[in-house]
């Protein structure tokens, strides 16, 4: 008896999202077409109820011989992708809206979210890449849900493409680490790695396989194209969630299965930390399409949060898994804005938001404040986010690091500010006009500015993330 009730207390998160699939599937097969408004509604109440869920009923434990385990930081870690869902789901209500596939999108939304709840919580690598596959696969659909148009389909191409070819060099790397060592456990890797050829191979196809994923230069090149051709809501999507619960699990793997492998790793991480970051900083320069900006905005963010990873302690822990959740306010405040101006006027360059606070000074604000929280602009939640992202890479004495990072922080200011240059300064004979903002995606925004604030402002929120953290 208590083994069922473990199963399901500890299996909760995963259990709500595949009750809310089987009420949509249920009201896909019904013979009675819903209104879109009703589905909207009862999507968000559901995504709400499931965020709620979340935060009671925390048990630790494991199942299936270590297959699926859960503690207060895994549960907090998908906490935060349940949140970022919900504001997801309300800012798509400008698109969605009209759409005659209103049920399938939250479908396969809802089912990505679900791989990655399973990817998050394997203690086991194979576990892991089958979550992996569960959340990949549905997005190259959600990629191309813009059927009339062609780059939403070339999207969805290269999406599936790059995810293919990285799924792969996952999979080969696993099996090579399971040939070599005889376990695909995380918790008994680590005694069974002894540095051989083989071994340091696998490992490096591993991280090559995470750099994908994540959009790690030189990993990254999928991801401007993608991110411009998709859906806003799931560009977002992309940009948030989709690399959050990877960065969960790559910093995990890291920590527990090769830890043994620290040198190794930290010089790996180093390199591949300075060149994400010069390189999504020097590029979202050139661009003029937001949402390609925005695109190596987040590869630059990512190298930030490769930083904090080779802490390689319970800070460099805490700071990471603190500034995803930052980020998620941020970026998808910035999206949030970036989706009503795209559904609501088709437009999508930054020249269009010249004189963009005359016609919309509210939204106007939420944009700045979102990209200076991304820009890591005291006193919003960004800087806090970056400035501990920072510290616990100093924490291994790395200076160099450190003062790179620094200056890329400087690089990042010009082209931020550029765009909220655009928007309170630049004239503009032709400004986007008036937008009508419905109750859902002000509510939406409203939680971005909130959490952009408050996140950084509340140190209760750090302390309880460092008091659950892991490190080496």
């Amino acid at each position: 008896m208590n083994m069922g009730i473990d199963f399901l207390i500890l299996m909760k998160q995963e259990w709500a999202v595949i009750i809310i699939l089987f009420i949509l599937l249920f009201i896909k097969v019904s013979s009675k077409d819903q209104a879109n408004e009703y589905i909207l509604k009862l999507v968000n109440i559901l995504l709400l109820l499931n965020v709620i869920a979340g935060f009671f009923g925390l048990k630790d434990g494991v199942l299936f011989n270590e297959m699926f385990k859960t503690n207060h930081l895994i549960v907090t870690e998908k906490n935060i992708l349940s949140l970022g869902t919900y504001i997801i789901a309300l800012q798509s209500y400008p698109w969605l809206k009209n759409n005659k596939h209103i049920l399938e999108f939250y479908i396969l939304l809802l089912t990505t979210l679900l791989g990655m709840f399973f990817m998050i919580s394997a203690g086991n690598l194979l576990m892991f890449y089958l979550g992996l596959e569960l959340s990949s696969i549905p997005l190259a659909a959600l990629a191309n849900f813009d059927l009339e148009k062609r780059k939403s389909s070339e999207a969805a191409f290269k999406f599936i493409i790059s995810s293919a070819f990285s799924s792969g060099l996952l999979l080969l790397g696993i099996s090579l680490v399971y040939g070599t060592t005889g376990t695909l456990t995380l918790s008994a890797l680590s005694d069974h790695l002894y540095g051989s050829p083989l071994q340091i191979f696998a490992f490096i196809l591993l991280i090559s396989g995470f750099g994908f994923k994540i959009s790690a230069v030189p990993f990254h090149l999928w991801t401007a194209d993608v991110y411009e051709g998709s859906p806003v809501t799931v560009t977002s999507y992309l940009s948030v969630i989709s690399k959050g619960s990877v960065i969960f699990v790559f910093m995990t793997v890291l920590y527990t299965a090769f830890k043994s492998y620290i040198i190794t790793w930290y010089n790996i991480l180093f390199v591949l930390s300075v060149l994400t970051m010069v390189v999504g900083n020097l590029f979202a320069i050139r661009q003029n399409n937001i949402k390609r900006f925005l695109a190596f905005s987040s590869i630059a963010q990512v190298g930030f949060i490769l930083i904090g990873i080779t802490g390689s302690s319970q800070a460099g822990s805490a700071s990471v898994v603190y500034f995803v959740l930052i980020y998620t306010f941020s970026n998808l405040g910035a999206f949030g804005v970036v989706g009503l101006v795209s559904a609501i006027s088709g437009r999508e360059n930054i020249d269009d938001y010249k004189a963009f606070y005359k016609t919309n000074p509210v939204l106007s604000w939420v944009l700045a404040i979102s990209l200076f929280s991304l820009a890591g602009i005291p006193p919003t939640a960004g800087f806090f986010g970056k400035f501990f992202l920072l510290m616990a890479g100093a924490g291994q004495g790395n200076y160099i690091l450190i003062t790179i990072a620094a200056l890329n922080m400087v690089v990042s200011l010009y082209y931020y500010l550029k765009v909220v240059k655009a928007i309170f300064m630049d004239p503009n004979e032709n400004p986007v006009k008036k937008l009508i903002v419905t109750p859902s995606p002000k509510l939406a925004l409203f939680i971005c500015v909130t959490g952009i604030v408050l996140t950084g402002i509340i140190s209760y929120v750090y302390e309880y993330i460092y008091s659950m953290s892991i490190g080496i």
